[in-house]
């Protein structure tokens, strides 16, 4: 499929789904759903292959196909909302959106520290986001730059109107010396942290096997001095609850990428704990493990 395109289709959704009634919308990307489940296009394959990491089990098994089913429902939920977003109130977006420990956040920057919230790919980040702001929060991330451009710049729109500051994630050094910016500034810095697309990543154990995360939020925490907060995110219904963990504390000793490489191996103990009781609600279709061990 070319990128123009594709480009046409998101622009399609955007114009589109706003308009839906509820039930439509619903019915729509459960069609779109259910056809990825039947032909295992869109990444449902790959998704088995991480699902059976996360359950523990082969990815051919029971287990693992009823979560991938229910798993591309849930993605495809997290589209129709993304589309949809620019057509609700912010009374729905708060009425939606459950959080647990929000005060954490609060707390630290009433300190006068910047904050970094870590989650996965997990229900609806943009959704949580848009909450986050309305409850007083603003908060700066970052994205891959896609192709073409244009289909970027609308995304990059879409999340600004939203209250998101995204940085073009391909632009490194820009990226995090604007983050850092922030942080010391006391402001909120949100990054996905679960699938490390760089060759910097830090080695962790996650589901019970080797890969790599990202090392920007650890990194950034310790040069700024922010707290660094994971946040998991999952589906309750027609909810969305967001929980705010306890701050990631830095130990003393150790080399830097030391002290880096032990923050993030916390932060993927809390992942693991999180992805494992909410696995359909994981939403990654590329690789994450280069041997999964399942």
């Amino acid at each position: 499929m070319g990128w123009d395109l594709v480009s046409r289709l998101y622009g399609l959704a955007w114009r589109v789904t706003p308009r839906l009634p509820d039930p439509v919308a619903v019915f729509v990307f459960d069609s779109i759903a259910a056809g990825m489940r039947w032909s295992g296009a869109g990444g449902v394959r790959q998704l088995r292959v991480n699902l059976g990491q996360v359950l523990g089990q082969a990815p051919d098994s029971a287990a693992v196909a009823a979560a991938a089913a229910t798993g591309a429902h849930s993605y495809l939920r997290y589209w129709r909302e993304f589309f949809g977003l620019t057509g609700w109130s912010r009374d729905r977006i708060r009425d939606t959106v459950l959080f647990e420990s929000l005060d954490r956040v609060a707390a630290a920057r009433d300190a006068g520290r910047g904050v970094v919230l870590a989650l996965p790919h997990s229900g609806n980040w943009d959704l949580a986001g848009a909450a986050l702001v309305l409850n007083g929060h603003p908060f700066t991330t970052v994205a891959q730059r896609l192709r073409p451009e244009r289909l970027y710049q609308r995304f990059v729109s879409h999340r600004a109107a939203l209250g998101i500051e995204v940085l073009p994630a391909d632009e490194t050094r820009r990226a995090v010396t604007a983050l850092a910016r922030r942080l010391r500034d006391g402001e909120v810095v949100c990054l996905v942290a679960d699938r490390d697309t760089s060759a910097a990543g830090i080695g962790v154990r996650f589901c019970d096997a080797p890969t790599t995360f990202p090392a920007g939020p650890a990194q950034l925490a310790l040069r700024t001095g922010a707290a660094l907060m994971p946040a998991t995110l999952w589906y309750d219904g027609p909810q969305l609850r967001v929980r705010i963990h306890p701050e990631i504390v830095p130990g003393d000793d150790g080399t830097v990428r030391a002290r880096v490489a032990a923050m993030t191996q916390e932060l993927a103990d809390v992942f693991t704990d999180a992805v494992r009781r909410h696995p359909h609600d994981w939403h990654v279709l590329q690789p994450v493990w280069t041997s999964p061990t399942r």
